[in-house]
Order: C-alpha cells, then sequence, then structure tokens
C-alpha cells in the first residue's frame, strides 16, 4: 500500500495506477506523446521509492526497474502495450537495479525471437533433440587421453546446430536446464561405460559433466545420480560433476553440504571456471572438491605477460597445497601448453588438442590415444559437425 502511494504522489489526477500482483505495477499515463515525459516521470518514481521504508524500528530500502511502452506506436488490444512495458522492464532489470527502458522494434524483435526459441527448446526437450558431444582432456604428463567432458548440443530440425552460448543461459532462466542436464548425464554415463568395456586400457577412463545451479537446487538431486549409475553400470568413480565457482559461491554453506553428499557417493567434483571473480580461497578448503578448472580467460592470456602467468602458477600451487587436481581449459597454442607443462598442471583440454567432436569421432580419439607411441592427439573441426548417423546414435 505504502509504495502504491508513493507511486501515486508522483501522479496527475488523470493517471492510473495498478497492482498487477507480487511487487509489480503498471502506470496509465495520459495524453503522453514524448517519450521524453514518459521518462521523467519514471525517474520521480524511481527517487520517490528510493527513499527508506520503516518497518517498526527498522529502514528498508528498495529500487524500481521501469518499463515504458508510447500508445504513439500504435496498438490495437491494450494487452500489447502491457507486454511491450513489461518486455522494457525485464530489459531494464537485466541492465542492473534502478534503471529505465523504453521499447522499440529492436526489443520488440529481440523478445519475438527470445521467445520463438523458447518454444523451441521446450519442444527439443519433448523430441530429445539434444545430443552429446566430447571433449577429451589430456594428461599432460603422458599427453594421452584421460578422459571426456560431455557438453550439450542441440540439433534443431530446421535451424541446424544451435550454439550453447545462444541456448543454455535460457535453459537456465526457464529450468529447462534440468531435463537437459539429466538427458546429457545419463547418455555421457552409458556411452563412458561402453569405452570402458571395450578395453582394459579404457578402465580409468573418466567423463566430466556440468551441473547447473538449477540442478543442484533439486532436493532430489542425489537419488537422481544414483539412479542413473545404476541404470548405466557406470562405476561412480568414473563420473566427475563439474560446479561453476559462481555457484558453489552464491551459498558456500549449503554447497558445502551438498558436495558432501555428492562426494559421499564415490563422483569426483570439479569447480568449474575457477577464479572469475569470486574470492573463494578462504572455503576451498571446506569444498570436498578434487580438481579445479582453470578459467580459458587466464589461459588465454599466460603470454601476456608476467602477471598473467603469475595467477596461473597460483591457482595451480594451491590446487596442490590442498591436494587437488588441475585442469587448464581454452589451450590452443603449443606455447601454452609448454607453460602449464612448466608450472605442472596436470590436465589441459582445448582445441589444441581437440574441439568437442561426437562419440564416433572420440572412439576413433580414444583407440588412437592408447596405441603405443601415439600419444599426441587431434581432431579436425568437421568432426563437430553432426552426421545423420551419429544424431541417430545418441538420440
Amino acid at each position: 500500500i505504502t509504495t502504491a502511494r508513493r507511486v501515486e504522489s508522483c501522479l496527475r489526477q488523470a493517471d492510473v495506477v495498478a497492482r498487477f500482483g507480487g511487487a509489480e505495477f503498471a502506470v496509465l499515463l495520459d495524453n503522453i506523446n514524448d517519450t521524453g515525459d514518459a521518462i521523467r516521470v519514471a525517474e520521480k518514481i524511481q527517487s520517490e521509492l528510493s527513499a527508506p521504508f520503516y518497518l517498526d524500528k527498522y529502514e528498508a530500502f528498495t529500487t524500481a526497474s521501469i518499463g515504458i511502452a508510447l500508445s504513439v506506436t500504435g496498438y490495437d488490444d491494450p494487452a500489447d502495450i502491457l507486454r511491450d512495458a513489461d518486455t522494457a522492464m525485464y530489459r531494464a532489470k537485466d541492465g542492473g537495479k534502478a534503471r529505465c527502458e523504453v521499447f522499440d522494434k529492436a526489443m520488440h524483435s529481440r523478445a519475438v525471437a527470445r521467445l520463438r526459441l523458447e518454444n523451441d527448446l521446450r519442444r527439443a526437450v519433448e523430441r530429445q533433440e539434444f545430443c552429446v558431444a566430447y571433449q577429451p582432456i589430456i594428461d599432460m604428463e603422458t599427453d594421452k587421453l584421460s578422459g571426456f567432458e560431455a557438453l550439450a548440443r542441440w540439433q534443431h530440425p530446421e535451424r541446424g546446430m544451435v550454439s550453447p552460448v545462444e541456448f543454455i543461459p535460457l535453459a537456465e532462466e526457464t529450468g529447462l536446464i534440468i531435463p537437459i542436464g539429466l538427458r546429457v548425464l545419463e547418455e555421457a554415463c552409458r556411452q563412458t561405460q561402453g569405452w570402458r568395456q571395450q578395453s582394459p586400457a579404457n578402465r580409468a577412463l573418466t567423463i566430466s559433466v556440468n551441473l547447473s545451479g538449477k540442478q543442484l537446487a533439486q532436493p532430489d538431486l542425489i537419488e537422481q545420480i544414483k539412479e542413473i549409475l545404476q541404470r548405466t553400470g557406470l562405476d561412480a568413480s568414473g563420473l566427475k560433476l563439474e560446479i561453476t565457482e559462481s555457484v558453489v559461491m552464491e551459498n558456500a554453506e549449503t554447497a558445502a553440504k551438498l558436495l558432501g553428499q555428492l562426494r559421499a557417493l564415490g563422483v569426483g567434483l570439479s569447480i568449474d571456471d575457477f577464479g572469475t571473480g569470486y574470492s573463494s580461497l578462504s572455503y576451498l578448503h571446506r569444498f570436498p572438491v578434487d580438481t579445479l578448472k582453470i578459467d580459458r580467460s587466464f589461459v588465454s592470456r599466460m603470454a601476456g605477460g608476467d602477471e598473467n602467468l603469475e595467477i596461473v602458477r597460483t591457482i595451480i600451487t594451491l590446487a596442490g597445497n590442498l591436494g587437488m587436481e588441475v585442469i587448464a581449459e581454452g589451450v590452443e597454442t603449443t606455447e601454452q601448453k609448454a607453460q602449464l607443462r612448466a608450472l605442472k598442471c596436470d590436465y589441459a583440454q582445448g582445441y589444441l588438442f581437440s574441439p568437442p567432436v561426437w562419440a564416433e569421432q572420440a572412439a576413433l580419439l580414444l583407440a588412437d590415444s592408447t596405441t603405443p607411441d601415439n600419444a599426441i592427439i587431434w581432431a579436425t573441426e568437421e568432426a563437430i559437425m553432426p552426421t545423420q548417423e551419429a544424431l541417430w546414435h545418441v538420440n
């Protein structure tokens, strides 16, 4: 009620304010034809709402993200202008707190494209259009293939391969990452168990699979992983679960407890994208993790000077002191490989060795790596392109 009254105090008598539910309000400004006038009203509302609210003896603060749509652009249905104002509001929220955005044609195009992608994504889950690519992880001491990282790939029936950069954030936002993640996990475990059974040389092969924050929040996650291991026959020691540093640090206490439960299953645990903006060193020894993955941004800058190289050296030394292994991501040059080897980095992955490939190509790389005197591996770019046979295999 107090919020509504503050908003009303910024309006004229002819204007209307209505609560849409939760903390969302709609404001109808009468006879406003200029964008600047609407923005000035929005800024006035933001200023009014920035003042503290008093709850008993305490002060509470809030901010407002505001989206603006002007009727002068032409609307036949009132619901359309509300929809566009809502789209602009979410754009403002994405840009940070206490912002306002004005709806325009470009925003409309993005909103339509996003809605279409979300609908396609939901159908893709139902139709099982997702498949798994495998990127080799190389032992830096022997140059042998030690395992793979499983990566979700979307084969759209009309658009072809959809970039993970495009669909993964949307899958996270909508919660569709949960069924997608489970499918990738089960397929990767099943494939790895098959490789392990093919040859004694593959018995120590591991598969690394990413777990999203949404998956970690599922109350039945532990049971789901148990069931997948049972169905696929893969020993828990063959599975490594990767959790990003940002997800772990959102709630360190809860994360430590959950990681302990996962570790009790016998699976390996890795902190992915380590070093990307979180001061987690004081917490690190409390997490039962086996591996730190150095983010590709650090690896790519190693040749740029002593400072960048020292960051990588520090991470490797820290991991060694804590009894953890290190995987360097995004290795693309022989110089980076030589630097990492000199720093005693345990493992590496990147396009220098191989891009993500389908299971058929991964099997060839695996066979090549286990052949005596045939350590260095390489996969061509063509290997990441899907074939009908490959897609039928994983689907």
